[in-house]
C-alpha cells in the first residue's frame, strides 16, 4: 500500500517537506488516513470497511497493512476480521508522507549486495543523494532503483519513492534495504518503527570519549535557529526521543574510531549525538568537525589534518551493517559491508600519526 494507492486530501501533521541533504536514516511513520465510523455504522469487518472508504486500495494490500500493524483502531493493532463499531477511529500509517512528483527511471551502476523476490540490499557510495527533492530531481539512488526494479508495485508509474524504507545522508556511505513488494515494504517499515532493525555505523570522531562505551539519550529536532541542522532539546520539550549506543573501537592520538548502534533513527542522529558529548564527526562541516578540534596547533599538525580532510572531504560515517527479519521467510538476516576507499585511506593516514 502506498500514498499512490491511498489518496488523502490533507497532509498529515507530521509532514515535513523533503530536504535530502538534511535527511538521515528514519524510522518514523506518517499518518495518511484517519477515519471515524459514524454513530450509525453497522458492524463490519475492518478490511471491508476500509475498502468501502478507500476505493484505490485492494483488499490484499489492506490485509497486509493490517497484518503489519500499519492499520490501528483506537490506537491499537487489530486483525482483519475486527468488526468496526460506531465511533471507532481507524488510522493508517505509512513509512513516508505522500508526495506528488514523478520519479524518472535512470540507468545506474548500483552496488547490490543481495537481492531476492522480496527485497534487495544496496551499498550506497558517498556523494549519492538517496531521494529526489528540491535541487536533486535526477541522478539519485531512487532514480536508479526505479530503472533496476522496473514495475515495482510501491513505485508504479514513477510515483513516490520505489521500495525505500529508510534513508542515509548524501555524504554517508553504506547499506540500505529496499522492499520490492507491498508486503515487504510494509513489513520492513514496521521493523524500523518498532526499533527491531539492527543498524551498526562506523564513525571517526574528534577526541577520545572518556567512557569506552555508553548510551546517548536525548530529544532531537530541527534547530530553531537553522532548519537545515538538527539540535538537542530537553526531554518532553521539543523534538523526538533518540537513543544511540556507542563503543570506542580504536584510538589514533586525537581521533577515535567509534561503533554506533541506533535504537532510533532520527535525522542526523549520530552526528548530533556525538557533537553533543563533545566529539563531532571528523570532517563534518555541518556540525563543526571540519576544523582542528583536538591536538597541538603546530604548523606540521595542521598540515597533517588538512591532508586528512583532503582524503575524506565528507563526514566520516559509514553504515556498516543491517540485521532484520526477512518479510516472507521470517529468517533473521545479517549483512555487512567494507569501508569505502576514502574512509579506509583516512584511517591509514591517522594510523601513521598514532604510530
Amino acid at each position: 500500500m502506498t500514498s499512490a494507492d491511498l489518496h488523502e486530501e490533507e497532509l498529515p501533521e507530521q509532514y515535513v517537506s523533503p530536504e535530502e541533504d538534511d535527511a538521515d536514516e528514519g524510522d518514523e511513520l506518517y499518518e495518511h488516513h484517519r477515519i471515524q465510523a459514524n454513530r450509525r455504522q453497522e458492524l463490519l469487518r475492518l478490511d471491508k470497511f476500509l475498502m468501502n472508504r478507500l476505493p484505490h486500495a485492494t483488499r490484499t494490500k489492506l490485509q497486509n497493512a493490517i497484518k503489519a500493524e500499519a492499520v490501528q483502531v483506537n490506537d491499537r493493532a487489530v486483525k482483519s476480521n475486527y468488526r468496526v463499531k460506531p465511533g471507532d477511529v481507524i488510522t493508517i500509517t505509512l513509512p513516508e508522507p505522500p508526495r506528488e512528483y514523478k520519479v524518472m527511471p535512470e540507468a545506474m551502476d548500483l552496488d547490490i549486495r543481495y537481492e531476492d523476490d522480496a527485497l534487495l540490499l544496496v551499498n550506497k557510495p558517498p556523494g549519492l543523494v538517496v531521494h529526489p527533492a528540491f535541487g536533486n530531481w535526477t541522478g539519485t539512488l531512487v532514480n536508479g532503483l526505479a530503472h533496476h526494479l522496473n514495475n515495482l508495485p510501491t513505485g508504479r508509474n514513477g510515483e513516490i519513492r520505489p521500495g525505500l524504507i529508510h534513508r542515509i545522508d548524501k555524504d554517508t556511505s553504506g547499506l540500505l534495504v529496499v522492499g520490492k513488494t507491498e508486503w515487504a515494504m510494509t513489513h520492513l517499515s514496521q521493523q524500523f518503527f518498532h526499533h527491531t532493525i539492527e543498524r551498526t555505523y562506523l564513525a571517526l570522531v574528534w577526541g577520545i570519549p572518556k567512557e569506552e562505551q555508553g548510551t546517548i539519550r536525548s530529544n532531537i529536532g530541527r534547530s530553531l535557529k537553522d532548519r537545515k541542522v538538527q539540535a538537542i532539546f530537553p526531554e518532553g520539550d521539543q523534538g523526538k526521543h533518540a537513543v544511540t549506543h556507542y563503543k570506542v573501537l580504536q584510538t589514533f592520538g586525537h581521533v577515535a574510531l567509534v561503533q554506533c548502534n541506533l535504537e532510533t533513527g532520527r535525522t542526523h542522529q549520530i552526528r548530533v549525538h556525538m557533537k553533543h558529548i563533545g566529539h563531532p564527526l571528523f570532517s563534518d562541516s555541518t556540525y563543526g568537525g571540519d576544523k582542528v578540534l583536538y591536538g597541538q596547533r603546530t604548523g606540521a599538525y595542521k598540515a597533517f589534518v588538512e591532508k586528512a580532510f583532503e582524503l575524506m572531504p565528507r563526514q566520516a560515517l559509514h553504515a556498516k551493517s543491517l540485521g532484520f527479519v526477512h518479510p516472507t521467510t521470517n529468517e533473521q538476516l545479517q549483512f555487512e559491508t567494507e569501508l569505502p576507499a576514502d574512509f579506509a585511506s583516512l584511517l591509514a593516514h591517522w594510523e601513521k600519526f598514532a604510530s
